[in-house]
């Protein structure tokens, strides 16, 4: 996910949004209060911020195939970066949105100030390393290069995945908030920090990649399938879930979409779509 700015850097970006987003934002209803103390009406459109794939793509089948009959009006607003989402949430601009795990989330409101909350469990999306010159785990050699993540949630989990596979060794203890200086043995390797939605296009400048799955999927890449090592999905804390303003988790078209997003019918569909790639995490715990 991409490094986290305050949000004071991203005034401007976030008032230029507002012009696009504003008309779609929620408005309310007699019954349920919004965080800041206005109202909702269920009769307007939902907004939901989300990243591409899968994020957009699981919204829109439930906006095509489910929302109606919950009378749900749903929209969904793409964003190709893992801040302006949570801005957006923020300030308003949307009524909540789709593209994180719990520990991206803690990280960003602990550094900006935010009160962004997460409402239900959706997907994994397991990190993975890939490689355009590496066939197997076995090719990557002392004196290549690997390109991470660079911000802190997943440079963390992605150096975990390469201890966990014995391409480094880290200090003990640092877990997921571990960082290039926290490797005690790069066992001759290089690494290079890029945001993550730049990696993919890195591969054919270094010799491996740990990428984020949404965006492995972006670039055509089949996890399951084209992965190097993939991380395991069993104990996984990084379920990517809804997420609002707090108090606004029980607006009742919030509720509704929660609802829709554990359903058989999503479930049928990450799983025949993604086949192993994307995976359900419904009633995985937040903690």
């Amino acid at each position: 996910m991409r490094k986290n700015v305050k949000l004071t850097a991203l005034a401007a970006a976030t008032s230029a949004l507002a012009l696009g987003l504003t008309a779609c934002g929620s408005s309310s209803d007699p019954s349920s209060t919004k965080a800041d103390g206005g109202k909702t009406d269920e009769s307007k459109p939902l907004v939901i911020a989300a990243s591409p794939s899968p994020h957009a793509d699981i919204l829109n089948f439930v906006k095509d195939k489910l929302a109606a009959k919950e009378g749900l009006k749903l929209e969904v607003k793409e964003f190709t970066d893992y801040v302006l989402p949570n801005t957006a949430t923020e300030q308003g601009q949307v009524d909540g949105n789709y593209f994180q795990h719990k520990p991206y989330l803690d990280d960003f409101n602990k550094k900006n100030g935010t009160n962004i909350v997460p409402v239900v469990n959706v997907h994994l999306e397991p990190l993975g390393l890939y490689s355009k010159k590496a066939k197997a785990l076995t090719d990557i050699k002392p004196g290549q290069t690997i390109a991470v993540p660079n911000d802190t949630t997943n440079e963390g989990r992605a150096l975990q995945l390469l201890a966990a596979n014995n391409l480094i060794t880290l200090k003990e203890g640092v877990g997921t908030s571990a960082k290039l200086s926290d490797i005690t043995d790069k066992k001759g390797l290089e690494f290079k920090e890029l945001e993550a939605a730049t990696v993919p296009r890195a591969l054919n400048d270094v010799d491996a990649a740990v990428i984020n799955g949404n965006y492995a999927l972006e670039a055509n890449l089949a996890p399951a399938k084209d992965a190097l090592i993939l991380e395991k999905a069993e104990g996984n804390p990084y379920a990517n879930f809804l997420a609002v303003e707090k108090g606004n988790q029980d607006d009742p078209r919030i509720q509704k979409l929660a609802k829709l997003l554990n359903s058989d019918e999503v479930k049928k569909f990450i799983e025949e779509k993604y086949q192993g790639s994307v995976t359900p995490a419904f009633g995985t715990p937040q903690a």
